[in-house]
């Protein structure tokens, strides 16, 4: 019987974030990526969201390895979680490795981990698989691309990246090694859609490193500056500016922190001698000498700008003679919350700026001539465009067509759903498991779809509680009903409504007890919230929780 080629996404269509690739052959299993996402608004409380991987707990004797293609949390943030439960060999490049074992210790897990590392260039085998890793050019360093070597051909998993001629660090895209994959004939691409909207090429990411010099020369304030932990290009465009206009630097933020811990260990980079300087001794220093590197580019609540913006910050404290730098833009649904930032550093009267005022940050992701240079390069017979909303997904889809890919040969997918390739084409085949996974804190999966309904009932009505004390012994009242509200009315300020609540439920308890029918607690319960759920929206026209307690004595 021929082998399929099976190819589907656990994360990272439909959605920003949590990208995990699964690739099957000969019964054979590789995994690229395992990121995490951020909880949308109506999740509350919840911290993180994994991918489902029941599937691949389901066959975990037949996964082989874990290839990562970069080192930023959306491609990593969800190993501690898989390894609990699939220790496979991990692979990925130097800095994205050390990055890894950081999280990894954090968990207790490094000491388990079977961490491969490897570099642009290297070809790994496997399983069934040939792996070659291809350097790219992104917003962290050691990116890089997969050409997935099968039986029945290469596919080309580009993870994110942009063509940037004049880097920071490391060669330029490897475009040269791309086209000779084409010429050998490039079975499928799955190629990043983050940025399809965006007509041109990305800018260089060099072209921030002048506008730093511009920020910095002259200025006589202390200079605040927020991006991405992991952009340590950025924080390397930093640094020499702070260096070069007599600034020490300053590190806030225990993220910010551990990657610079890891990538200056591993030389990724050039940090001049005396120029680093520890956060509590920055009062030594005159403010226009310091610089300050911190975390909450995002706008993320108990992130260092976060406490710094709002007062909270036990080290740092706002003043009109700050300039304050936010070098990166919005991940999509984070705006208000970085507005919210500006608004409240703006109070306390620090000068702002953001990406609307200067070219202070560039993406990290392809625009189109980027993404049309890809698809001619590569050349692929079949085209599944990943990493991005739907509307990015079929905007990848317009691109292809136009850069002559057959429309039939285009699958735009959701997670779980499987792409079978055979020697006589390919098609859209079974789903499988998939989904979102919810961390709450340390629990896993245990927050579901009727926990987070609770909370938002909750946030959005409050509860009314209802407390009766019935005899053990007869059965009968002893004590109650007592009422008590959170989240929906004052007591004080509604204690006619309170007392006719009391009542309500003092009638209720009697028929019901009264009745041999009705006798049983759990009836009696939902009694009670029935009736009083129906008087308090007549009243109010709201329908806060209800939560009856029944306590025998």
């Amino acid at each position: 019987m021929a082998q399929k080629l099976k190819i589907f996404s656990l994360g990272g269509l439909n959605e920003i974030g949590k990208n995990m690739y699964v690739y099957e052959y000969a019964g054979e299993i590789i995994v690229v990526d395992c990121g995490v996402a951020f909880p949308d608004d109506d999740m509350l409380g919840i911290d993180l969201v994994i991918p489902d991987i029941t599937y691949l707990k389901k066959h975990k004797n037949r996964v082989r390895a874990i290839v990562i293609t970069h080192g930023h949390e959306d491609h990593i943030g969800a190993l501690p979680y898989f390894l609990k439960e699939i220790n496979v060999p991990i692979y990925a490049t130097k800095l994205t490795a050390g990055i890894i074992d950081k999280k990894l210790e954090e968990h207790n897990l490094l000491s388990k981990a079977k961490m491969k590392i490897a570099a642009p260039g290297d070809r790994l085998k496997i399983g069934s698989f040939e792996v070659e890793m291809i350097n790219v050019n992104h917003s962290i360093a050691d990116a890089v691309a997969l050409a997935i070597k099968t039986p029945l051909g290469t596919v080309i998993h580009t993870g994110d990246y942009k063509l940037d001629i004049t880097p920071i660090l490391g060669e330029m895209m490897d475009i040269a090694r791309l086209g000779e994959l084409g010429k050998e004939g490039v079975l499928a691409l799955l190629g990043e859609s983050t940025n399809i909207e965006r007509p041109g090429y990305t800018l260089s990411e060099s072209t921030v490193g002048d506008t730093f010099e511009d920020l910095f020369k002259d200025c006589n304030q202390r200079i605040i500056v927020t991006t991405f932990a992991s952009n340590i290009h950025r924080v390397q465009q930093i640094i020499h500016a702070a260096a070069r206009y007599g600034r020490k630097v300053a590190i806030s933020g225990r993220s910010m922190e551990n990657v610079l811990e890891v990538a200056n260990n591993l030389g990724y980079l050039d940090i001049p001698n005396n120029v680093l300087v520890d956060l509590n001794t920055i009062n030594k220093h005159p403010k226009n000498k310091i610089c300050i590197i911190t975390t909450g580019s995002q706008g993320e609540a108990m992130s260092g700008l976060y406490r710094i913006a709002f007062s909270a910050h036990k080290k740092i404290e706002i003043t009109p003679n700050d300039r304050v730098i936010i070098s990166a833009s919005p991940i999509p649904g984070n705006e208000k919350a970085i507005s919210n930032v500006i608004n409240e550093l703006y109070r306390k009267g620090a000068e702002v700026i953001y990406e609307k005022l200067a070219d202070v940050h560039v993406s990290g992701h392809a625009c189109q001539e980027e993404i049309k240079l890809m698809l001619a390069l590569t050349k692929p017979k079949y085209v599944i465009p990943i990493h991005g909303e739907h509307r990015h997904l079929k905007a990848h889809e317009a691109l292809a067509v136009k850069m002559g890919v057959k429309p039939k040969n285009i699958f735009v997918c959701d997670i779980g759903k499987v792409v079978e390739f055979t020697e006589k084409g390919a098609k859209l085949g079974a789903t499988v498991p998939s989904g979102k996974v919810l961390i709450d804190g340390t629990g896993v999966g245990d927050v579901g779809t009727v926990v987070l309904r609770d909370r938002k009932h909750l946030a959005q009505d409050g509860i009314i509680t209802v407390v009766v004390a019935l005899s053990s012994e007869t059965g009968q009242l002893v004590s109650g009903p007592d009422i008590v509200s959170r989240g929906f009315i004052y007591v004080r300020e509604a204690e006619d409504l309170m007392e006719e609540l009391r009542i309500l439920s003092a009638e209720v308890m009697s028929t019901c007890l009264s009745s041999k029918r009705h006798s049983d607690w759990a009836t009696i319960k939902n009694v009670l919230k029935s009736r009083i759920s129906d008087f308090l929206y007549q009243k109010t026209k709201r329908s806060p929780m209800i939560l009856p307690i029944i306590i025998e004595v």
